[in-house]
């Protein structure tokens, strides 16, 4: 192959990848199908000369695949196209095709995916974590369910104590809906064992982190959080501004506007028209925002310098929902300076803008 810029699409499953390979004039020069395998896919890539760029979709494998091709080519890109309308046939030649040239195009948005090997260990606590969070609260749901379907109340966390659980069971009917109970029982035993395990790990594990200290200085950012955010959001640096960190939180405002220029004689004038608003962007980390919601709605409710910039918001006359995603928006700008400054929190700076 000639020592020309080359741009790959990969199309990745389980047991194949499908690539093709176009030049600078967009002609396709290389198709392959390859076992989705560390070796042949090192083997294809280092038989080609000259510059050569990837892409391929985020998925399972895409980590994997990410820290295989980095040393070997030029430059490799992740995106995300779940929300890209396609049109026509689909076949995994087409998926292929269509990323080679979107990213000869330069028209893809990169995922952003990092080989530090401490991030990539403390991603897998939290993710580990957060699994059996949840693991844990949809067996607790389903067990409540059990207790509703035959008109039992089951108000509080008492219906999950080990010392209060025959009586609950005592409320059953025996025979099989009771075996149900028993197991349900059995499963959130061993998941609330293993979560207390695995938070442990998470938390010794952040514990390592330069920038434990600086956050866990902030109010209402427990340690839990704060492991849950160097986790996942890995380093500030991949965030030039608040406003970056907003929008992958889900605190963006959506904006929509038409018709913004009118002609005055030959010369485009801008209206003087406002934006409406349309609520904050659906395209984010849901676990990110939960993190800054939940600690801003706990300083609503605690005295600090958090609930005193939030009272003077909604005596100003913002209404009170507005004045809680501002107060979750300055939580997230404060942790984004600090962060990246690694300065001590001083809630007489709370008025500051950051970032």
């Amino acid at each position: 192959m000639k020592r020309t810029p080359k741009y790959a699409g990969l199309d990745v499953h389980q047991a194949t990848t499908v690539i093709v390979v176009r030049e600078e004039s967009a002609r396709v020069i290389a198709r392959a199908i390859l076992p989705t395998d560390a070796m042949a896919l090192t083997e294809f890539f280092r038989s080609m000369r000259g510059s050569v760029h990837v892409t391929f979709e985020e998925g399972t494998q895409a980590q994997w695949l990410y820290d295989l091709l980095v040393p070997l080519v030029e430059r490799v890109v992740v995106c995300n196209r779940r929300e890209t309308r396609r049109q026509g046939n689909k076949s995994d030649w087409h998926d292929a095709e269509d990323l080679a040239e979107l990213l000869r195009r330069n028209a893809v948005r990169p995922v952003y995916h990092d080989r530090a090997p401490h991030g990539a260990e403390l991603k897998e606590l939290a993710r580990t974590y957060v699994n059996l969070v949840e693991d844990s609260t949809r067996v607790m749901a389903r067990l409540k369910a059990l207790y509703r379907a035959r008109a039992i109340p089951t108000r509080g966390h008492a219906v999950y104590s080990p010392r209060q659980r025959a009586k609950w069971m005592a409320q059953l009917p025996a025979g099989a809906v009771a075996f149900r109970a028993d197991a349900l029982y059995a499963e959130l035993d061993v998941l609330q064992r293993v979560r207390g395990t695995a938070k442990a790990a998470l938390i010794r594990a952040a514990r390592r982190h330069p920038a434990w200290a600086v956050l866990r200085a902030i109010p209402f950012l427990g340690p839990v959080r704060v492991a849950l955010l160097l986790g996942f959001l890995g380093t500030p640096w991949r965030f030039r501004t608040k406003r970056n960190l907003w929008a992958y939180a889900g605190l963006a405002v959506t904006t929509r506007i038409t018709a913004e220029y009118q002609l005055e004689g030959r010369i485009p004038v801008r209206r003087r028209r406002t934006p409406l608003t349309r609520g904050l962007n659906r395209n984010h980390h849901r676990l990110v925002k939960a993190i800054f919601k939940s600690a801003a709605t706990a300083a609503t409710v605690r005295p600090g310098g958090l609930q005193e910039f939030y009272h003077r918001l909604v005596a100003g006359g913002m209404r009170e929902e507005l004045a809680r995603v501002t107060l979750t928006r300055k939580l997230a700008a404060l942790t984004l300076r600090l962060w990246k400054t690694g300065e001590a929190y001083d809630p007489a700076k709370l008025t500051r803008q950051a970032c």
